[in-house]
């Protein structure tokens, strides 16, 4: 089964672990967010590609969810000395991801290929693809103003209250040939437990993605366990812009799209309300805090897939 998994976020990329773990590495597609992309002290940096390519090569940094593990910070530390901006952590070793992704884009590369090459060097064997290659950036309105998502997620740690999210260069930029290639040869589509907003509602901002993905035998795993966010602020996001905070409340979000749900064990009672939305839904325990638990979901997921193919959905 060929399947392509949309991701960003620790949570995608858990899962897209676990994807990698019991498919064929030949037959896994992770079709990442590029909306948190940003420049930050000269350097090219990909939030979302980086976690997905760490986490898939095994080199993640398991404590925080981010980065490299054994990082060390020498070069951040003098930058904070410098007076310099060093409000977004940089790992010695993550800092060589990012000049040799400058380099490359400078030189006229494609962030596709940028993030082919990235990958190979460090071992992952599915394909890992950027959502597109044009400028896209997520941008957060807030009471306090208008933030870039970084400015918004890690220098104001989520605080202020989100009132609505805009795309800049939804209007122009498009999926890679590449993503288009992989969405039509792909068997099923699998949203990963990823926030809705900002990691997966800027996949399906591009031309002829949600079309393609209806075509397809689709589900989404919830990120809202017991009504909080596994991780990040979906759990806020859903709350300040009126939805509600719980697997029903996500569902909705995608209804439309997919005909499968994958959520929590812990919600089991919330089915009939999700069923209810014409989807099928699977409980499973979506909490991955070691391999076994990201092998299993994936297994959960790939299973629900099947029975959607079966039923022809």
């Amino acid at each position: 089964m060929k399947v392509v998994c949309l991701a960003g976020g620790v949570g995608g990329a858990k899962l897209a672990f676990g994807l990698m773990r019991v498919l064929p590495p030949e037959d896994l597609t992770v079709v990442v967010n590029t909306g948190d992309d940003f420049t930050h002290l000269g350097l090219r940096i990909c939030p979302d590609l980086d976690t997905v390519t760490y986490t898939l090569a095994g080199l993640d940094n398991r404590d925080t969810g981010w980065g490299l593990t054994g990082d060390t910070f020498t070069v951040l530390d003098t930058v904070a000395k410098l007076e310099g901006p060093a409000w977004f952590r940089l790992g010695d070793r993550d800092i060589a991801t990012h000049l040799t992704r400058t380099e490359l884009l400078r030189q006229g590369k494609r962030v596709t290929e940028v993030t082919a090459r990235l990958t190979r060097a460090m071992g992952v064997a599915a394909t890992v693809l950027p959502m597109t290659d044009d400028p896209f950036a997520t941008n957060v309105i807030t009471d306090e103003g208008d933030l870039e998502f970084q400015d918004y997620f890690v220098r104001r740690r989520c605080e202020p209250r989100v009132e609505r999210i805009v795309f800049a260069g939804a209007e122009s930029a498009r999926p890679s040939p590449e993503v288009i290639a992989a969405l039509d040869a792909a068997d099923a589509v699998i949203f990963a437990p990823s926030n809705p907003f900002v990691s997966i509602e800027p996949i399906l901002t591009l031309p002829d993605v949600r079309e393609r993905i209806m075509a397809k035998p689709a589900l989404a795993v919830s990120p809202i366990v017991g009504g909080q966010a596994i991780k990040g602020p979906a759990a806020k996001m859903l709350y300040e812009l009126g939805l509600d905070v719980s697997p029903a409340g996500v569902a909705a979000r995608y209804r439309g799209l997919i005909t499968g749900f994958v959520m929590d064990e812990v919600d089991r009672d919330l089915v009939p309300t999700v069923e209810a939305l014409g989807l099928q839904v699977r409980t499973a325990q979506s909490i991955m805090r070691t391999d076994a638990a990201r092998e299993s979901l994936a297994r959960a997921c790939l299973d629900s897939v099947s029975t959607l193919s079966s039923m022809g959905t």
